[in-house]
């Protein structure tokens, strides 16, 4: 007979210094599943992930997340009761389908080389600048400008671009009033920017991805609210995600010098590898949460329709069930998934995924070649959270 909810242990104790990581190990020596003081239930391996993803029994979460933080109003809500991100069935198809085009494979392919050249500008400007914050002078404008490029944003809105999508993301996670207070202001000027980039293109359409997304939904069913949402949707998903999986990636390399070596001997060979090992390693994604839509069993306990469930995308993608010797960061690795886990599953699998692929392959081919010396100046960076989009800290390189 299965157990009930109440017999899962709580998640330990955080002890002062562990490392996310370390804290989701210990919470995972206790058991199969954990829960959190939000009564989110959470699963460690990667075969839980795949179960919970399925949407024949649970669902994305809504406004739920909101809800639980008491947040019922402002511009985050609204962005979040708009996107597709936070949508389930219908609604989501219709919020999805007029992007999914525009965001095949082969089309984002072709942007490889336009891709490829922003990178090189971008770091040619900074060689031998001496020590920099990766963060903001790379990681930071690198998928910002592409993003910008990409919906007709100008290169000269880029900083302010990029500072309001990179304050407003963290209003997409349980945080303090005043972060609140600042990422409502940032999602609001967001709203307010995409809705002025919109205008013109209304008025005199060009052969532009815009153009071509308003001539897609011009007769519904999306209101003008849904519009603008998908729009800052894709601004704040293929920007700060990118961001961080870009510093996690180079810091682990940086910190590994024979496998930066490898990329320097041959970044054609080894770019794509290091990228999916980059994302498994440390991931920026903490967990992808949904909702039970009926009761069912998980590693031996009964699940109640209506629960909050996740699976710690750290534990996941270090699962020794899959990955051999998964604490080992290693870009010469050849058991990862054919689908890599950080980008979701099923309908709700990341639209962005190609994109941001040849975003973090390119970047790394640029520095490889065009500063093969750049090293750590400094700590390397630290990711913290263990839900949505983690945070991260500054990392300074010489470059």
């Amino acid at each position: 007979m299965p157990k009930s909810v109440r017999d899962i242990p709580e998640f330990p104790a955080y002890v002062e210094g562990q490392t996310d990581h370390e804290f989701m190990a210990a919470a995972r020596a206790q058991g199969p599943l954990a829960r959190n003081r939000l009564g989110i239930i959470s699963g460690f391996s990667l075969a839980n992930m795949d179960m919970i993803n399925d949407d024949r029994w649970t669902r994305q979460i809504e406004l739920e997340g909101l809800f639980v933080s008491g947040v019922r109003d402002g511009p985050m809500f609204d962005f979040q009761r708009n996107a597709l991100l936070f949508s389930n069935g219908q609604t989501h198809r219709n919020r999805r389908g007029p992007l999914v085009r525009s965001f095949a494979n082969k089309v984002i392919a072709e942007m490889r080389p336009n891709i490829a050249a922003r990178s090189r500008s971008l770091v040619a400007t900074l060689r031998g600048a001496g020590s920099i914050d990766f963060v903001e002078a790379i990681a930071g404008p690198f998928p910002a400008q592409v993003i910008a490029a990409i919906i007709g944003a100008s290169e000269d809105d880029t900083g302010m671009f990029a500072r309001h999508v990179y304050s407003a993301i963290r209003g997409l996670s349980h945080c303090s009033d005043e972060i609140r207070a600042e990422s409502d202001a940032d999602m609001a000027a967001l709203d307010s920017y995409v809705a002025d980039l919109i205008a013109p293109r209304r008025a005199c359409p060009e052969t532009d991805f815009l153009s071509t997304y308003l001539e897609r939904v011009k007769d519904g069913p999306l209101t003008e609210d849904e519009v603008r949402a998908q729009l800052a949707a894709l601004v704040l998903a293929g920007s700060d995600t990118t961001r961080g999986a870009l510093t996690s990636t180079v810091s682990q390399l940086l910190q590994h010098p024979e496998q930066w070596a490898l990329l320097v001997e041959d970044p054609d060979r080894w770019a794509e590898a290091a990228v999916l090992e980059g994302l498994r390693f440390d991931p920026v994604i903490g967990s992808l949460p949904r909702i039970t839509l009926e009761p069912r069993e998980i590693e031996g306990f009964l699940i109640p329709k209506g629960s909050f469930v996740a699976v710690s995308m750290l534990t996941a993608l270090r699962d020794p069930d899959v990955y051999r010797d998964p604490d080992r960061f290693n870009i010469t690795r050849t058991d990862h998934p054919r689908l890599h886990p950080v980008f979701g599953g099923g309908p709700h699998r990341c639209l962005g995924e190609a994109l941001a692929r040849i975003e973090l392959e390119e970047a790394l081919k640029t520095l490889v070649r065009m500063v093969p010396d750049m090293q750590l100046d400094g700590p390397p960076v630290r990711l913290r959270g263990y839900g949505a989009v983690r945070n991260l800290s500054g990392m300074s390189v010489l470059i």
